[in-house]
């Protein structure tokens, strides 16, 4: 059995998981099984809930540590409110066979606090930096998002980055996240306690779609240094 985690990739509001394509033939290419989830609140349906989106989450890291196998979350955006609550309780073995989740990659997200919750012209604000081609390609590709799981459903919000190690990553030429809220939320976060390694990308909000190979490459250098961690823990 492989012993590289499972990568488990969560897009950010109103993108579909094709956007993490790239990432995960990059990712294959060095040996790693990824699973890009999608979000049930970009499904069309305003009435989904946060749980819903955190619970197709937590479904694809238990499929995993079900199994065995340990899983890395890497989040976008508002999808680190998802990913970080979904990991509630799976940062522990359940017993000498599960894997359980041993780290969290977060690109251009905030931090979840427990029980809080967190367009005109999309293309500037998320894919500035792509050709015009991909950007209008990529715009054609958003989806419909419910706000609820924005608005509501801090009961189920959980700052899961506090109980395991977090590569938060900065896209420092982001139109959509102001840079200076990026490197506040993650320095409180640092300075609340948090295991958190602070690396910084000169990408739009979308670094998976504009930077895929640097992406990849801080992710792999994230898994070394969990796995490290979890050796000498």
């Amino acid at each position: 059995m492989s012993t590289k985690p499972t990568i488990i990739l969560v897009p950010g509001a109103w993108h579909s998981e094709t956007v993490y394509d790239q990432v995960v033939s990059l990712l294959s290419e060095q040996g790693y099984k990824s699973i890009a989830v999608a979000l049930k609140s970009t499904s069309g349906d305003s009435s989904t809930t946060p749980k819903d989106d955190i619970d197709g989450v937590r479904d694809a890291i238990l499929g995993e540590t079900n199994q065995g196998r340990d899983v890395v979350v890497t989040v976008h955006s508002f999808g680190g409110i998802v990913g970080a609550s979904a990991i509630k309780g799976l940062t522990a073995k359940q017993d000498n066979s599960s894997g359980r989740v041993v780290g969290l990659i977060m690109l251009a997200s905030g931090f979840a606090q427990t029980g809080k919750t967190f367009m005109s012209d999309p293309l500037p604000l998320f894919y500035h930096d792509l050709s015009a081609e991909e950007g209008a390609f990529w715009v054609k590709k958003l989806l419909k998002q419910s706000l609820k799981p924005m608005f509501e459903g801090g009961e189920y919000v959980y700052a899961g980055w506090k109980d395991v190690p977090v590569v938060a990553v900065i896209s420092t030429d982001d139109r959509s996240f102001p840079v200076d809220a990026q490197k506040f939320f993650a320095q409180s976060a640092k300075d609340a306690g948090g295991d958190v390694t602070i690396k910084e990308l000169f990408s739009s909000h979308s670094l998976m779609l504009s930077k895929p190979k640097e992406v990849v490459e801080i992710m792999t250098e994230a898994v070394s240094m969990f796995l490290e961690k979890t050796l000498s823990a």
